[in-house]
């Protein structure tokens, strides 16, 4: 299961189970956006989420997420809800959506003892057109990442792609310090997927390698700071921010994002990628 850098390698068979779990992941998000509008509380969010999970036989990897042996200081909610300039971690709550407030859904599942792990960020009701654009630009970041990964490369092509398409873009902010990761029997686990570049070799991208990669960035600074609950990163200097999450993994005959509902297919074969899923 594990190469010379413990990095966990999965059988086609796990590969099937991981994408049920991602099924669970994108129905919730498809959920979950529906329902993001403006009066509605993101603990109201969280109690469908729960629902959803339920639904599907599936278990939450964030709820109880890095709790102490005494079950006290994990964290409270089945998914991160994040508002304008909160980046990422978000605790849901009493929280009350705001007409142009933008909204990172963060949320992952575990089925069989694998897990699905994606993020969105929705707009509620009228938001700004930069902000927008924002989230244009973070979205598409993730998918140029995606889009350069193959098999035999490594993880540095997915972060030199996400950091080239933001940069392009405009003067946005990369989030300092927050990664994507490989995923499987446990929700975070090496390697871990920069989105700008970084030195050093990095690990080599074969197949039944899975990975979380997950672009966020911000209107200003790319400075953050974790809030008193020990949860909640916002920016710095309360600019707005965009988060977007896929788990995707590598196949003979392309990309596979197992936490799309089509795979991932129509976006990658819009970008001129091969479809690596059945």
């Amino acid at each position: 299961m594990f190469g010379r850098e413990r990095i966990e390698i999965k059988t086609p068979a796990q590969i099937e189970v991981m994408r049920r779990a991602g099924l669970v992941v994108a129905s919730t998000l498809a959920l979950l956006r529906e329902n993001a509008v403006a009066g509605v509380t993101t603990g109201q969010l969280d109690e469908l989420a729960r629902q959803n999970l339920a639904k599907h036989g599936a278990t939450s990897n964030f709820l109880n997420y890095a709790a102490d042996p005494h079950g006290h200081g994990g964290f409270p909610g089945v998914y991160c809800a994040s508002v304008n300039e909160q980046v990422v971690h978000g605790i849901p709550g009493d929280q009350v959506l705001q007409n142009g407030d933008i909204f990172s859904i963060d949320f992952g599942a575990v089925v069989d003892g694998w897990h699905g792990d994606a993020a969105i960020t929705v707009g509620i009701g009228e938001i700004a057109p930069e902000h927008a654009e924002m989230m244009r630009v973070t979205e598409d970041a993730l998918w140029a990442g995606l889009a350069a990964a193959k098999l035999g490369g490594r993880v540095a092509d997915i972060s030199a792609a996400i950091e080239d398409h933001v940069r392009a873009a405009g003067s946005y902010g990369i989030t300092d310090g927050l990664t994507g990761h490989g995923i499987g029997t446990s929700m975070h686990q090496p390697p871990y997927v920069p989105n700008v570049r970084t030195g050093g070799r990095t690990a080599k991208l074969v197949e039944g390698l899975v990975l979380a990669v997950e672009p966020m960035i911000t209107m200003g600074t790319a400075d953050n700071r974790t809030l008193a609950d020990d949860w909640t990163i916002v920016t710095s200097d309360g600019s707005y921010a965009a988060h977007f999450e896929h788990t995707f993994t590598l196949t003979p005959t392309g990309a596979w994002v197992l936490t799309a509902e089509d795979g991932g297919r129509e976006r990658l074969e819009t970008l001129g990628v091969p479809y690596g899923g059945p």
